[in-house]
């Protein structure tokens, strides 16, 4: 097995030049660097990693905790792009990643817990927040370098963020039906025990209450992050005798359920109903209509995380513990102008 000794008397420099280019330490050339990393290369070497993290107390390794079983996770669109952000920045600065995901909120301290007192990572990044999250709380409590995309309570004042206003964002979203003529107005929510839920039917609220509109209890139907919550939606909507015109959908994934769903019943959008949905993930624009939807800077949310979670272990500068993502609407084919003759 080649050792740093074989590496630095091939260099022609001392074994502890060798450590200094593995650690990538500012004091060595970029010529001295080069070279021996170019003869590591040649040799087979690879350096021992844990051995490295017990002599630095770093394991240049960030953990990204999954909110839920990664055969669901995946399915959605949103989470690949958040992470192709996370890992854009985070392989660049010369990070490792290690996914993990529970299935308890008990379950995820646990695991969180572990890496955390078996120094086995650097820092944690949570890809989503609960209400109450016990998870939030305990990274808080261990002042343990750690960042949540999403938003945290007021109480959890450790706990940097990257976030979007998503009480506006939502607030924008109803805006615009209510702009496009639309008065009857349903929600289509994610789990109501995620602040990002709760945020969105916040902005929803908001915007019918300004102006003036009814919002009847059966036209907000709350499920999962999901393609199927959407297709159930439809199933109890439109058998409302007083149904919705447009609906709001807090996902795009579950507004393609929602387009399901309503061609399987012989409705069409927007000649039906119209909609808005949020992330603007690629396929949004592939969809049949072209579904409106806002974009909340997925990946910056994920490239802006990695960027403030690294600056903190290496006790750089973080100038916002809170920093929150601009979103746009994107308006396409599946919000359209209600007609004057269009009536339930």
């Amino acid at each position: 097995m080649v050792t740093i000794k074989d590496i630095a008397k091939a260099a022609g420099v001392s074994p502890s030049t060798v450590s200094r280019v593995v650690s990538n330490h500012p004091r060595i050339s970029k010529e001295t660097s080069a070279k021996v990393k170019r003869i590591m290369e040649e040799m087979g070497y690879h350096p021992n990693v844990m051995a490295k993290s017990l002599v630095s107390k770093t394991t240049k390794t960030l953990a990204i905790m999954l909110p839920r079983p990664a055969e669901e996770l995946f399915q959605d669109f949103f989470f690949g792009e958040l992470l192709r952000g996370i890992l854009t920045h985070s392989t660049r600065a010369g990070y490792d990643m290690l996914l993990t995901t529970a299935t308890s909120a008990h379950d995820e301290t646990e695991t969180i817990s572990r890496l955390v007192f078996g120094r086995r990572v650097d820092g944690v990044i949570l890809l989503s927040a609960r209400v109450n999250d016990p998870l939030i709380r305990y990274l808080n409590e261990q002042d343990f370098p750690s960042i949540l995309i999403g938003r945290a309570g007021e109480e959890y004042s450790r706990v940097m963020t990257v976030n979007n206003d998503n009480v506006q964002a939502a607030y924008d979203a109803t805006e615009h039906l209510i702009k496009q003529g639309h008065s009857r107005i349903g929600f289509v929510s994610g789990p109501t025990n995620l602040t990002v839920s709760n945020d969105r039917m916040e902005g929803y609220k908001k915007a019918m209450r300004e102006a003036g509109l009814p919002m009847q209890s059966e036209w907000i139907v709350e499920g999962e992050f999901l393609q199927e919550s959407g297709f159930r939606a439809m199933s109890f909507i439109m058998g409302l005798p007083e149904r919705p015109t447009g609906l709001v959908v807090i996902d795009d994934v579950v507004a393609f359920g929602v387009l399901r769903g309503l061609t399987e019943i012989g409705y069409k959008v927007p000649d039906d109903i119209s909609l808005v949905s949020f992330n603007n993930i690629a396929l949004s624009e592939l969809a049949t209509p072209p579904i409106s939807s806002v974009d909340i800077g997925t990946y910056q949310l994920g490239y802006t995380a990695s960027q403030m979670l690294i600056r903190l272990i290496l006790s750089e500068p973080v100038h916002q513990s809170n920093v929150i993502i601009p979103h746009r609407l994107i308006v396409r084919e599946s919000s359209v102008r209600l007609a004057a003759s269009r009536g339930f």
